[in-house]
């Protein structure tokens, strides 16, 4: 017969065997993820009215994202490309401003991610989910030679969008993203009011603001973090 001791000892190995493999099967909702995108900016304002793949620039993101749940994450993020476009004009009036910008946009944000499915179940034999997200962010924005208007370089922007994720293995997988930027800025193309009594068609409408977008893959790099419980009386 085990003695008392032996027997003590061998239910607490068997207790904290029993907890590490617990921790380490509800790890999605302790890990913590980097990544890493490439893709492209994209711009909707006075000089092209809807998302024309025409402008799309080059752009790049990396990003720290941690899992609170199976289905919630919280991200941050930061994000820097080129934005262009030029005029499509639209009418005599676009035709005669024949603007044009070029500039560097550099984003900071954060946010939460909402997963559709329980993507990370090594027992589903097809491991992705759809996802949404939202959240706030701020951008700085340089390379408009000559301001039209007195304005911050530094502006807050709305991001939001949705995507799909792919598991490769535990410790990586892939991502497939289309986010909105919505702004409250109407300078990115730097044009908007302007004084029709002075006739050099600089100026736009200055109550539609401009809105920039990101498309992109991204990569990330799973840590899990396995807490198995110490000796309290050390």
């Amino acid at each position: 017969m085990m003695s008392s001791p032996i027997k003590k000892l061998s239910c607490l190995a068997l207790f904290l065997i029993t907890l590490c493999q617990v921790q380490a099967q509800s790890t999605e909702a302790n890990s913590s993820e980097l990544g890493f995108g490439i893709g492209t900016f994209n711009y909707t304002g006075e000089l092209v009215r809807t998302y024309n793949f025409k402008y799309s620039r080059p752009a790049a993101t990396v990003f720290y994202r941690s899992n609170l749940s199976k289905v919630v994450s919280f991200r941050v993020a930061i994000t820097g490309g080129q934005l262009s476009a030029s005029e499509k004009p639209i009418d005599a009036f676009a035709t005669q401003r024949n603007a044009s910008f070029n500039l560097f946009l550099l984003e900071a944000s954060t946010g939460l991610e909402y997963h559709f499915l329980n993507w990370r179940d090594s027992k589903r034999f097809v491991r992705f989910t759809p996802y949404l997200f939202a959240g706030v962010g701020l951008f700085s924005i340089s390379g408009n030679a000559q301001k039209t208007a007195e304005y911050s370089n530094v502006q807050v922007a709305i991001p939001f969008g949705g995507g799909v994720k792919y598991v490769y293995n535990p410790k990586w997988y892939f991502s497939l993203e289309f986010g909105i930027r919505k702004t409250f800025f109407d300078y990115l193309d730097n044009v908007s009011a302007g004084d029709p009594r002075y006739k050099n068609y600089q100026y736009g409408n200055p109550n539609d603001n401009d809105n920039y977008y990101f498309l992109g893959v991204s990569i990330t790099r799973t840590f899990y973090s396995i807490p198995c419980p110490t000796n309290p009386y050390k």
